[in-house]
């Protein structure tokens, strides 16, 4: 409570600004974690001569311990202290980023990337957790927006200057340059980050059997939706009941321990279960952009891999562009009427998309793209800013860690569920239809798909805001 307080008066803005600078660069290293491995994917099956199937392992590894841990990391962090944990989530991700750069073996290599998600984990469930208690009230829409822009910046910044790193020094360069910055977001969080504490006693204790069993069932969720690349066999249906049963026994467990991991009942708050379903649902439909897009644009309209790349750029590019001016708009008409309009945003890029023809040429994916990827900025930092700014301070760290998780668990099912629709409407074209012509057909069919989704989602916007207005009536 001191550390908070001490922030108010003439130090205070360099001091928040000094904050944000650290928290920006702790979330732009885990989205650059993602992307710039992903890049590096065909130089790692020449250099240890293995299969694609083997080295994808070196993304998937990293993207499963994020999933796993980052609830965990949360509610950790409100048992400890939030500034200490993200100190050492920076130092896991740091040291094990160098450990990554001298892996003599793909599986010391793998094993690293596990341990630099876990790293990743901590950092993007606290970072969002520390905006709230350092930002004042009426900026938090504007910090939110400016995280999103790093996260943004660091997926769109990760395959280019992978590919450059990669050119110029080898794969090994691509985690080595994760060590100078690691350092300095350290340096930067030591200095400027408010030592919050614990959350009290009575609240000192971990739940363990939660966090195993949460982990597990995660686990195999992420397995089976991405296993077997979108096909779903024998292995994925039993992984999925294998996650049906962990989630049964979790919250079974969770309403006996004395202190679970995660309030089941906060669940009852209407406003945040619908943010995390929307959260869900609209990364569902953002990934699937990603997942499709690549076959439209080289097999529909002939584009070269270069080309590909450049106009696949357009997407993260707007999202970082509107980050900023999205918070903007939140600390100025509120966190609802602007994921509102994003979500309306949304469905209108989707409906263009369902509809598009190969005779629009690029203009006709580009479009659309400004919408879409305007719509899911202007959702992001509105929901990140509504739940944050609503969270208590003993359960910061845990929501924050709902929050990435609902987006990670949208994404990863995105690139299983809209690849396997796309696949599916593009083989059913029959065999006698052009390449282009069943591209085109999976590309509609897909976003047709992606449309009842965003529109789900504004629905749930729509009656979580009629569930505040009658909790605001109510007090």
């Amino acid at each position: 409570m001191g550390t908070e307080s001490s922030w108010n008066g003439r130090a205070a803005p360099t001091r928040v600004g000094w904050a944000l600078a650290s928290l920006s660069l702790a979330t732009l290293l885990p989205s650059l974690g993602t992307s710039i491995a992903s890049v590096g994917l065909p130089a790692l099956m020449q250099a240890f001569g293995a299969s694609f199937q083997s080295v994808q392992w070196v993304v998937l590894a990293y993207l499963l311990a994020i999933t796993t841990m980052i609830v965990s990391a949360g509610r950790l962090a409100d048992i400890v202290g939030r500034r200490p944990l993200l100190l050492g989530g920076i130092a896991l991700f740091t040291i094990a980023s160098a450990l990554c750069a001298l892996a003599p073996t793909l599986g010391l290599l793998i094993a690293a990337r596990a341990a630099q998600g876990l790293g990743a984990a901590v950092m993007m469930a606290l970072t969002l957790a520390f905006v709230a208690g350092t930002v004042p009230k009426d900026r938090i829409g504007s910090a939110m927006g400016l995280l999103g822009a790093m996260s943004s910046i660091g997926t769109m910044l990760g395959p280019s200057l992978g590919g450059l790193l990669i050119a110029g020094a080898g794969w090994r360069a691509i985690f080595l340059v994760n060590v100078p910055l690691g350092m300095l977001a350290s340096a930067l969080a030591w200095r400027a980050l408010p030592n919050e504490g614990r959350s009290g006693p009575g609240r000192s204790t971990f739940d363990t059997p939660g966090t195993v069993l949460l982990a597990l069932t995660l686990a195999a969720y992420a397995l089976a939706m991405t296993l077997g690349k979108g096909s779903f066999g024998l292995l994925n249906l039993g992984l999925l009941a294998v996650a049906a049963l962990g989630v049964a026994l979790f919250i079974v467990t969770e309403l006996k321990v004395q202190t679970p991991l995660v309030r089941l009942a906060a669940f009852g708050d209407r406003m945040l279960t619908a943010s995390l379903a929307m959260s869900v649902v609209v990364s569902t439909v953002v990934m699937g952009q990603l997942v499709v897009a690549p076959f439209y644009l080289s097999r529909a309209l002939g584009l070269d891999p270069a080309t590909v790349g450049l106009v696949m750029s357009t997407a993260p590019l707007v999202a970082t562009l509107a980050a900023v001016p999205a918070g903007r708009l939140v600390d100025r008409f509120g966190a609802q009427p602007t994921m509102i309009a994003g979500l309306a945003s949304l469905v209108l890029g989707t409906f263009a998309l369902s509809s598009i023809r190969i005779a629009f040429g690029i203009a006709g994916y580009v479009v659309p793209i400004l919408a879409l990827s305007s719509g899911y900025a202007l959702f992001q930092t509105a929901n990140n800013a509504a739940v944050m700014g609503g969270a208590t301070t003993n359960q910061r760290g845990v929501i924050s860690g709902l929050v990435n998780l609902s987006r990670n668990l949208g994404l990863i099912t995105g690139a299983s569920a809209m690849g396997a629709i796309f696949a599916a409407a593009s083989a059913g074209a029959g065999a006698t239809a052009s390449a282009p012509s069943a591209t085109l057909l999976g590309m509609q069919v897909t976003f047709r798909v992606a449309m009842a989704l965003a529109l789900v989602a504004l629905g749930l916007a729509l009656f979580s805001r009629r569930a505040g207005a009658k909790r605001k009536d109510l007090a």
